[in-house]
């Protein structure tokens, strides 16, 4: 009998402790709080106001091959950024793959979109 008293009180422990944070608003700290409150983490710095409003910031290498993909298709990224996984079999994987170890393609391909989004931007 002892052991379901002892079960039940720690139900009601938990379901005190939860209510009892329901009613705070959770605020996420900033980095320079997590810093001070921890010396030994690394030290991070917050992101700028044109760091957070460059078109890139945020997304994800397969966004924006996924995107370009669908605007311009296989054929116009195998001309205009001249390697192998644009021209002979093109898939996700593959382009992934060669784009996330190769920094000059990727920049190539960054470039196309933004200029993809430039055009996007005019047309409206």
């Amino acid at each position: 009998m002892d052991i379901e008293n002892n079960h039940h009180n720690e139900s009601n422990d938990k379901q005190q402790h939860s209510d009892k944070h329901s009613d705070t608003v959770f605020k996420p700290k900033t980095n320079e709080e997590l810093n001070e409150k921890n010396p030994t983490r690394k030290k991070r710095r917050q992101a700028t106001e044109e760091e957070l409003n460059h078109p890139l910031h945020g997304v994800k290498l397969a966004q924006i091959l996924e995107r370009l993909v669908e605007y311009y298709g296989w054929e116009y990224l195998a001309d205009r950024v001249n390697i192998r996984c644009f021209i002979y079999n093109p898939t996700m994987k593959s382009s992934l793959g060669f784009l996330r170890k190769t920094q000059w393609a990727r920049e190539h391909v960054e470039d196309v979109y933004m200029d993809m989004l430039d055009e996007k931007r005019d047309s409206n």
